[in-house]
């Protein structure tokens, strides 16, 4: 989405009015401090003293906290309180989060205020005391309750139905009357997100999660099944047409699907590399997209900005996230995305070009003019820096686990070694600076090692650099001195694919996120550095900015038009191959295995398939048939 757009996105939805109908709850997080705990006289046990008390909006409280925290400005709660000091204190909360309390109705009898109290001894949170689950609705509240939407209706853009709890306000003569409501104001919007009872409120559009489309439509599911996006899809229609309106259904990070009457559309993940916290997201995509409808725009508009909203809280982690209107604007400006997942966690789905080991993901019609060759340096064309992550996996577990290297425990050392493991994996291709920006983060979130003995991330580049580079040293030595060939140290028909481009007349363009003066040493002594005519780019140093994407902006503008087929980038990492097809560019990605220097690797072609590669080989030893492919003469 272009930032003009995404900025009268954000202008025009502060200005929408939205309530919101459902089972409003409290989070109450009380901090035990035992160092001031006694024997009680009374029962002889000992005390439990809490120093701190926090609480915060959950269940429909948390969809009206993520749609403040976008900047609108009236947005009405509906719902019931107990006559308890919780309900005062979730009143008290809404109106500081600008939220309208005044439609909170209390019932006196059979009723508290729906509370989870998570108590706190140290990190660690000991048994959830909860209040609300003996609740008992009565038909005056119900009518009350539905009488104050009713009057306000005409006043707001869209109504969000929240039924978060089973113990709550959507009983059956509850949801009857509100369906009643839906077909009085059929010009109106109502969206109905709800646990339990997602076949009922006809006439709402309805927000979803995969697993709950998939068993309302028909497939016999348990909790921990993945749902295909070809059985979501089905799913998606058989809703659709038992329903008769819109639906939004989330996939997690697999992005979400939208179905009206014009059929399904896909709307693709986001690409995030951080740790994530799922918890809440589905609230924060229902923010998003109620808000953007409310302001008048088509569903794709609306779940994209659900997306960018959830995109942004799933980062925040031990919290209920919300996205303020600049994060928004941040992550949705230029979001990364991921493509095709299905076919890149599942190589049964592969299709190959003419009985080769090119697998073509997106075909297309017009004969390609390649001009101009982008091309990523290790692990695309050269090998010599093969096994870095083997120097920085111990590299950042040593810095992640300070003094306690050698001594901490199995169960902490297997536990800080995944981590360090699924980070790389999902950093791969990015600028170093910026895996060791990570890695300070990481050695904060593992709190091992003393705040001032934290190096920043240039002391910890610093470190990697001087073991990586070791290792080059010592293999260009080896060349120099003709123990070893630059066969050796290049990915199979690497050059030769090289030399072919160059004859001709294809521009190329090496693209590094090494630091630039050594990609530029290394592919010297390699010696094709001459066929790159277009110039050698690496990174600068400064973490603010990704120095291979900021290469791939600057040579596509001097390129000017991606399009018809006239630009193609080759890498085994997800930037090049995110920023060209942005671009509109041919995507290539090389998911090779650098230590055999040919063979597939299936981590990388799961990475590059998600990234938006167009054809992925495993090396070029088929380059016969590549240059045919690509329409380059030989």
């Amino acid at each position: 989405m272009k930032k003009e757009l995404l900025e009268k996105i954000i202008s025009e939805i502060k200005s929408v009015k939205i309530a919101v109908l459902g089972d409003f709850c409290l989070d109450a997080y009380w901090f035990i401090d035992e160092s001031k705990s006694e024997i009680s006289i009374e029962t002889g046990q000992l005390t439990r003293p809490v120093k701190q008390q926090r609480y915060s909006l959950g269940g429909a409280g948390n969809v009206t906290n993520n749609i403040t925290a976008m900047g609108v400005k009236d947005v009405r709660a509906f719902g019931v309180l107990g006559p308890d000091p919780f309900g005062t204190e979730m009143v008290k909360v809404m109106k500081q989060n600008g939220i309208n309390p005044k439609n909170l109705i209390i019932q006196e009898k059979d009723w508290s205020t729906h509370v989870y109290t998570k108590p706190y001894i140290g990190d660690s949170e000991q048994n959830r005391i909860d209040f609300g689950n003996f609740n008992i609705l009565s038909k005056q509240t119900a009518d009350k309750l539905i009488g104050s939407l009713e009057a306000e209706i005409p006043e707001v853009d869209i109504i969000i139905i929240n039924q978060q709890v089973l113990s709550g306000i959507h009983t059956e003569y509850f949801r009857s009357q509100i369906t009643k409501v839906i077909q009085r104001f059929p010009n109106k919007i109502f969206i109905a997100d709800s646990r339990n009872y997602s076949a009922s409120y006809k006439g709402a559009y309805r927000k979803m999660n995969d697993l709950e489309a998939a068993i309302l439509g028909g497939f016999k599911k348990d909790t921990d099944d993945v749902v295909l996006y070809s059985e979501v899809k089905e799913a998606a229609i058989n809703l659709y047409k038992k329903f008769g309106k819109p639906l939004f259904i989330t996939r997690g990070a697999r992005g979400s699907i939208i179905v009206n009457e014009n059929g399904v559309t896909n709307i693709d993940g986001l690409m995030i590399i951080s740790k994530v916290d799922p918890v809440g997201a589905g609230d924060s995509y229902l923010a998003g997209a109620a808000s953007a409808l409310a302001a008048g725009y088509s569903l794709e508009i609306a779940a994209e900005i659900g997306s960018y909203v959830a995109g942004v809280t799933v980062q925040k982690l031990f919290q209920t996230g919300t996205a303020s209107p600049e994060e928004i604007l941040n992550i949705g400006t230029d979001p990364d995305f991921v493509y095709s997942p299905e076919l890149a966690e599942d190589m049964r789905h592969a299709k190959y070009w003419n009985n080769s080991e090119i697998e073509v993901i997106n075909e297309w019609v017009q004969p390609l003019n390649i001009k101009h060759a982008i091309f990523d340096h290790d692990g695309t064309i050269s090998t010599l820096r093969e096994g870095w992550e083997h120097i920085m996996q111990p590299m950042m577990m040593k810095a992640i686990l300070g003094n306690q290297f050698q001594d901490a425990d199995e169960a902490l050392y297997h536990k800080v070694y995944s981590r360090v493991v699924d980070f790389i994996d999902k950093t791969t291709g990015i600028q170093t600076l910026v895996q060791m920006k990570g890695l300070v983060e990481l050695v904060k979130e593992f709190g091992l090692v003393p705040v001032d003995q934290i190096l920043d991330e240039f002391g910890y580049k610093e470190i990697y650099n001087d073991e990586l580079l070791k290792m080059v040293r010592e293999r260009e030595a080896k060349l120099s001195r003709g123990e070893l060939s630059i066969e050796d140290f290049t990915l199979k028909n690497a050059v030769l694919l090289l030399e072919k481009l160059y004859k001709a007349g294809v521009k190329l363009y090496l693209a590094s996120g090494t630091d630039e003066v050594d990609v530029k040493n290394e592919a010297r002594i390699m010696g094709y550095d001459h066929l790159f005519e277009g110039g050698i780019y690496g990174a600068v140093g400064d973490v603010t900015k990704e120095a291979k994407k900021i290469v791939l902006d600057r040579i596509l503008n001097t390129i000017g038009d991606s399009k018809n087929g006239q630009v193609a980038a080759f890498g085994d990492g997800p930037v090049e191959i995110r920023e060209t097809r942005k671009r509109g560019g041919l995507t290539i990605g090389i998911a090779s295995n650098e230590m055999k220097r040919h063979s597939l690797n299936e981590s990388k072609r799961s990475r590059l398939i998600k990234a938006g590669a167009d054809i992925v080989i495993p090396d070029f030893s088929q380059l016969p048939k590549l240059l045919e492919l690509l329409n380059i003469e030989e």
